[in-house]
């Protein structure tokens, strides 16, 4: 099986693919881009010389990385994208660990020629490097994709996909967002991070993906509107920056408003709900699983509950610590991952009953509506209570002077753990007083959940998919 094969059989010929600026790019152009593109890198030693080439893309957001990620595929190689924020070290770390045969990226006068007036890419060998996994097993599982994973507690392991597995992943995401041939979706995320399943998701049921680059509101609310979007799939800063344009009205054909990448606050929900009449729909997305939870049935009374597990998906929880109903989200279900890089261990070794444990704290509210609670690794335990790191944080990032928070636990010698928290102040805004900060907490928090300490910051590390990094 190939992904870029099961996209084209579906025929969608002149439906419109990609939306980019003016620019309308049909299913039938696309592919045939595709095709003269991948023509291009199977002449190259990178992938001819080698039975299942491992290709990294470092790309731009945008046509190209589209059109490139298609042609890798399609030339049966596996898909490793290298995200544009790594630094060197990071970079020749992933190159290292993926013991990749080739990477291809932007070059004025690089030896692939791309389509649509995009200039030209270059698909450089990379030296020889001993894998430290076992080939010819990533081998049989005929890999389509492999992405390191935000490692916002632990060391990221390098999640491989098979065209398989990614087949059966967007069948079973779309049980929940339902798009149809036709539909329009804007397009606000980083392709590194999300095109193997959201962009392939959209392209295989016949919906256009609109591309816009800036994050700027006015020019995001311009292209859902011009547009006419279905389906707008963004993380919550997007739609807190789409909620405070100003100029922006409800957009008549927009069905769902999608929330993934990190927790949705009240706070964002209320306010995009008020702007547009349409209540966010929370998602929780883990590249081992998929995108196995939707908020479909509590978007107005609940808009910061994770929701319900999707049909094809079981769920379960492991207790955590106490009695209550609080505990680790497992899930089971289709298109899975299929194994870690490194160290190398399959499905079958890390889940031999098919429950993938997420390290996801979770509380249930109903029999099958749940809310996020933090991660297992995060939780500060006060007093014998547990406090989650992320609702704090949520509620600090309302404060309108805060840009970005940042709580952990700190140590007392006799009182034992307590919150504390580093802050960046918003663009422009003077820091918070300790007692504002602590008024504001005060009226959206318990008395044991409030930070003793708020110290003001420059910078806070961030995952590469813009989660808040945990030391």
């Amino acid at each position: 099986m190939n992904i870029v094969g099961e996209i084209k059989s579906r025929q969608h010929g002149s439906l419109i693919a990609i939306r980019d600026g003016d620019r309308k790019v049909s299913f039938d152009d696309l592919f045939s881009s595709v095709a003269e593109v991948r023509e291009q890198l199977l002449a190259h030693p990178a992938i001819s010389s080698h039975p299942l080439p491992r290709i990294g893309v470092r790309f731009p957001n945008g046509l190209g990385y589209i059109v490139v990620a298609l042609a890798v595929l399609d030339a049966r190689a596996c898909f490793v994208p290298i995200p544009d924020e790594l630094t060197t070290r990071e970079r020749a770390q992933l190159i290292r660990e993926t013991s990749l045969h080739g990477v291809i990226s932007t070059c004025d006068d690089g030896n692939i020629q791309l389509p649509y007036d995009l200039g030209s890419a270059l698909l450089e060998s990379c030296p020889f490097s001993q894998p430290t996994f076992p080939e010819h097993e990533l081998n049989a599982i005929e890999p389509a994709f492999i992405r390191f994973s935000s490692g916002t507690t632990a060391a990221s392991k390098g999640v491989i996909l098979s065209h398989k597995s990614l087949f059966d992943r967007i069948h079973a995401a779309n049980d929940g967002l339902n798009i149809r041939a036709g539909e329009n979706v804007l397009w606000t995320l980083p392709m590194a991070h999300h095109f193997a399943v959201s962009i392939v998701l959209y392209l295989y049921f016949g919906a256009t993906t609109v591309l816009e680059t800036t994050h700027q509101p006015e020019q995001l609310y311009l292209a859902a509107k011009t547009s006419g979007s279905h389906l707008l799939y963004g993380s919550p800063f997007h739609f807190a920056q789409l909620a405070q344009c100003k100029t922006a009205a409800p957009l008549p054909k927009l069905r769902l408003a999608i929330s993934t990448a990190s927790a949705l606050s009240e706070g964002v929900a209320k306010a995009f709900e008020k702007r547009f009449q349409l209540a966010l729909t929370q998602a929780l997305g883990i590249i081992e699983v998929g995108l196995p939870v939707m908020n479909l049935k509590h978007t107005k009374d609940q808009p910061s509950a994770l929701g319900q597990v999707l049909p094809a998906y079981e769920w379960k929880t492991q207790p955590h610590g106490d009695g209550s109903n609080i505990g680790e989200l497992l899930l089971r279900g289709p298109g899975m991952f299929d194994a870690y890089l490194s160290p190398w261990k399959t499905r079958e070794t890390l889940c031999p009953d098919g429950w993938f444990a997420t390290g996801d704290l979770v509380e249930w509210l109903e029999k099958d509506t749940l809310i996020m609670r933090g991660r297992c690794k995060s939780v500060i335990n006060v007093g014998g209570m547990k406090v989650f790191p992320e609702e704090i944080e949520s509620v600090l990032n309302e404060h309108p002077c805060i840009q970005r928070s940042r709580v952990f636990a700190s140590q007392h010698p006799t009182l034992g753990s307590f919150p504390s928290a580093e802050l960046i102040p918003a663009v422009g805004s003077p820091f918070p007083t300790a007692a504002e900060l602590r008024k504001h907490c005060a009226d959206r928090l318990a008395p044991y959940k409030l930070p003793v300490q708020f110290t003001q910051v420059e910078d806070i590390d961030l995952t590469a998919s813009g989660k808040v990094k945990r030391h």
